[in-house]
């Protein structure tokens, strides 16, 4: 049996899914930590971490065992080949960085979803399936329903292109990313600058007429307390660089300054 997409689930029935990001920590025993942890689902990075094909199967057969959905933030969203084959690999969906035009979701969707909504490369027993045997009649409509594909919006043209490019069939959720965001702004790394929260708030305000999950990574709880309380439901805290440093760091300072 195909495990149920809970990510899904809980965004179709109005909810919040929270999520951190892993960058570095490749081992299949981190998702079942972290699934016991209480996080709703997971980005794994492809695009600016060190994960590999085999170590995001091995990540995601693990994830999949305790019933925690990964979402893989891949390299590029121009290699339909790279796309679905992290799909394969038992990914729950994909991240798809930098998405600016309709043309570019036509082409994502086209390569994550089976007939008729698109034309994914047919590999049908693999870890994405538990290599079970399945009519191909019957899963690939399965699995264009329970595959999660988020764009993620983090430039200027991206947000003033996101209601036609939300117009096209097949997307689940957006998510902004502040740093990129505000670089196309001309005020790098100042992701608190108006200008930039001018932004995100057109992102979400486009999405919530849409009728479509949007969310932001950041990485302060009030700040994530904040977007989920103005409405925002797909939500990124922290990574794991950040929980691993910031905490030991925290904890041998404290040590040391509590020694005489």
């Amino acid at each position: 049996m195909l495990p149920e997409n809970t990510l899904k689930k809980t965004l179709k029935d109005g909810g919040y899914v929270l999520s951190t990001m892993i960058t570095q920590l490749r081992l299949p025993s981190v998702p079942v930590m972290l699934k016991n942890a209480g996080w709703d689902f997971l980005f794994v990075d492809a695009e600016h971490g060190s994960f590999y094909p085999g170590a995001i199967a091995d990540f995601c057969l693990a994830a999949r065992g305790v019933g925690l959905p990964i979402i893989v933030r891949v390299p590029g969203s121009n290699e339909a080949q790279r796309m679905y084959q992290i799909l394969d690999l038992g990914a729950t969906g994909l991240l798809c960085p930098q998405t600016e035009t309709k043309e570019q979701v036509e082409f994502i969707i086209n390569a994550t979803k089976y007939y008729p909504m698109g034309q994914r490369g047919m590999n049908l027993r693999n870890v994405h399936t538990s290599w079970a045997k399945y009519k191909p009649a019957e899963l690939t409509p399965r699995l264009n329903q329970d595959t999660t594909i988020v764009i993620q919006v983090e430039t200027k043209l991206g947000v003033e292109n996101l209601d036609k490019m939300l117009d096209v069939p097949g997307v689940d959720a957006v998510f902004i990313g502040p740093a990129d965001l505000s670089q196309t702004l001309g005020i790098p790394g100042d992701t608190a600058h108006p200008k930039v929260q001018e932004y995100v708030a057109r992102t979400l305000e486009v999405c919530n007429q849409k009728r479509i999950p949007c969310g932001i990574h950041v990485y302060d709880v009030e700040s994530c307390q904040k977007w989920i309380g103005k409405g925002m439901r797909f939500m990124c805290l922290g990574n794991d660089v950040m929980w691993l440093m910031d905490a030991s760091q925290t904890a041998q300072a404290a040590v040391r300054a509590g020694v005489k």
